[in-house]
């Protein structure tokens, strides 16, 4: 939509743009809840995919940008890519100059793009937020054009020297229901009760979990299995097989392909394990669970691999590469944490010492510093935030 109509008083207009995965999305949600109660109003810029997660999103229009990835070693692609660039910088200009937001930030993957050097290009302040310990390609693309360079870690890998003067700690903004979740107590399995065990991933995690669960319960003895509930998100073309198997182990499992209220469900689990995406780590760590992270494999940035580690350092997990693993080495490994309520209890606090739950607000202040300048801002010279440290403790419990 490239016009829409504004009413009542407000502070002004924050454009977010944003690939249309969870990753990118729930943190630009958390933002945006974040400028709605300082009397903001925002639009977000996305692709078709926004729609599924973008129910809840406080914007006044969701706005569907074309845009595509340009495949160099596909040159035959090439022209239909580059075509739907153009779409997407031609419908951005549109929307953007109609529009004029006082404020643009990008949150990665390939359409949030077209947005941003469009408004780079009309000359609105603009910033990117950086979700991984590794930044992505898309910002990476941005990097030299913004303003301002957020992060959800205190270091970002591979950024260039010259940049860093743009960084400004923020960490990863959480969604308010995950806020609500992080008031749940943790509580350490005290060795008579059920044992909650939450197991989810992306796709392809989903997918891989599917396969190891049953492999890996089957390995515990059959004391453990009576006194564990599995909460497990599967593939649907997975669940029939996953249930059947935990039905024959004799385990109790709640499995579904979606859960809409996961913070919920996170907050209820004495460990989880899970792939290492960025929101991820981000909620685990506000919410403050133990978490065993199986970063997802050949990722072109390995930025699972270093959002994991640096979660682990912090004490409040262990990371285990997928190739590495073994199904009964896995199973004591759990069983072992499942009589050891202290170590689950020095890992929950740890998490909760590594999570930024103020990073929407801390985000919302560099955004309405944006907003309010006279002229272009130089990025971090503002010394919005400085980097805390994030690591520490012993509990690392990385398996290569």
């Amino acid at each position: 939509m490239a016009e829409f109509e504004i009413r009542g008083a407000h502070m002004g207009l924050i454009a977010l743009a944003a690939g249309g995965t969870g990753g990118h999305l729930f943190p630009a949600q958390a933002l945006a809840e974040e400028l709605v109660r300082r009397g903001y109003i925002t639009i977000l810029l996305s692709d078709a995919r926004a729609k599924s997660y973008g129910g809840d999103f406080p914007a006044i229009d969701i706005a569907e940008i074309p845009s595509s990835t340009l495949s160099i070693r596909k040159p035959w692609k090439l022209p239909f890519q580059a075509f739907r660039l153009w779409r997407g910088m031609k419908k951005s200009r549109i929307l953007l100059g109609r529009n004029r937001p006082k404020a643009i930030i990008g949150f990665g993957g390939y359409p949030s793009f077209p947005p941003l050097l469009t408004a780079v290009k009309l000359g609105i302040p603009s910033a990117i937020h950086e979700q991984n310990a590794v930044m992505g390609r898309a910002n990476r693309a941005m990097a030299k054009k913004v303003d301002v360079i957020a992060s959800s870690f205190p270091e970002i890998a591979h950024l260039p020297e010259k940049l860093k003067d743009k960084v400004v700690f923020t960490g990863n903004p959480v969604r308010a229901v995950v806020i609500e979740a992080a008031k749940t107590p943790y509580a350490p399995p005290d060795g008579k009760g059920t044992f909650e065990l939450l197991i989810f991933g992306g796709s392809q995690g989903a997918h891989y979990f599917a396969e190891l669960a049953p492999k890996m319960l089957a390995e515990m003895p059959e004391a453990v299995r009576k006194r564990l509930h599995v909460t497990q998100q599967a593939r649907p073309e997975d669940i029939d097989a996953l249930r059947h198997d935990f039905n024959r182990l004799g385990i109790d499992a709640t499995v579904e392909s979606f859960f809409g209220d996961m913070p919920k469900r996170m907050a209820g689990a004495h460990l989880v394990m899970a792939r290492s995406g960025a929101s991820s780590v981000a909620e685990l760590a506000v919410i403050g669970r133990p978490a065993i992270l199986v970063p997802l494999p050949h990722a072109l940035d390995n930025d699972q691999l270093m959002n994991a580690r640096a979660f682990a350092r912090a004490g409040a997990g262990w990371v285990y590469k997928q190739d590495m693993i073994q199904p009964e080495q896995m199973a004591a490994f759990i069983t072992r944490l499942r009589y050891a309520p202290d170590d689950l209890m020095a890992a929950h606090k740890a998490a909760r010492a590594f999570a930024r739950p103020d990073a929407a607000a801390r985000l919302a202040d560099v955004v309405e510093k944006l907003a309010g300048a006279d002229e272009k801002p130089a990025g971090a010279a503002s010394g919005a935030a400085t980097p805390e440290a994030a690591s520490g403790g012993t509990n690392s419990g990385e398996t290569s």
